[in-house]
């Protein structure tokens, strides 16, 4: 059943961002439908045969598990910004809300969801412990993952999503898009802030792998 409803959304979900481009001849949102649903199967049928343990912990209803009560509302603007960045920028380009951005982004934005992909689903790989709740598994024994992306940088997946939710907008010329890209990435720091205070103070070994790996979520920055 879990299986079944995560392939079924990430069709769902790109369907009805074609269907709100209102032009099934759309060729850079067949781009974007294309690779994120490909992503999103691929990676939940590898979950699914090698990590159930991690898809099930990524299935986690808000609010369980000892996820801490900022998260759930950090979750819920998440889940907001989400449904929005899917349906917006798709009707901007159908309706025409801003200028367009110029074309020569377009392949900047495709090459964009190159890296996205990778960053994402290597997270999910090289991390059993990566929830998608913010909160301290003692019922799974969790321990600091130092090795593969979390060498690079302390939230790849993050770094993973900030890249797609730049690059799509990139592709299909959306200005509203890259504004709600941006929305998007205030909440994922803010995250950020708030899960290493916890990680710092609950999980063993944290705060030396702070000082490890310098970079929170983009290399010489931040």
């Amino acid at each position: 059943m879990r299986l079944a409803f995560s392939l079924g959304n990430a069709v769902v979900w790109q369907a009805l961002f074609l269907w709100l481009g209102g032009d099934w001849r759309w060729v850079e949102g067949w781009i974007f439908a294309g690779w994120f649903s490909a992503l999103c199967v691929f990676t939940v049928l590898w979950l699914h045969f090698k990590n159930p343990a991690l898809l099930a912990e990524r299935s986690r209803m808000p609010g369980t598990g000892g996820q801490r009560w900022w998260d759930v509302l950090l979750v819920l603007a998440i889940a907001v910004a989400w449904i929005a960045w899917l349906v917006l920028p798709p009707l901007d380009v159908r309706h025409g809300w801003t200028a367009r951005l110029p074309r020569v982004l377009e392949p900047v934005g495709a090459a964009m969801l190159l890296p996205a992909a990778f960053f994402i689903f290597r997270a999910l790989h090289d991390n059993t412990f990566a929830s998608g709740v913010v909160r301290v598994q003692k019922d799974r024994k969790q321990q600091v993952v130092s090795t593969g992306v979390y060498g690079f940088v302390r939230h790849p997946m993050y770094l993973g999503a900030v890249l797609m939710f730049f690059g799509m907008p990139l592709l299909v010329g959306s200005r509203v898009g890259l504004v709600l890209g941006g929305l998007f990435t205030a909440i994922l720091i803010v995250r950020i802030v708030g899960e290493e205070r916890l990680l710092v103070q609950e999980l063993e070994g944290y705060a030396d792998y702070r000082t490890r790996v310098r970079w929170r979520l983009l290399p010489f920055i931040w």
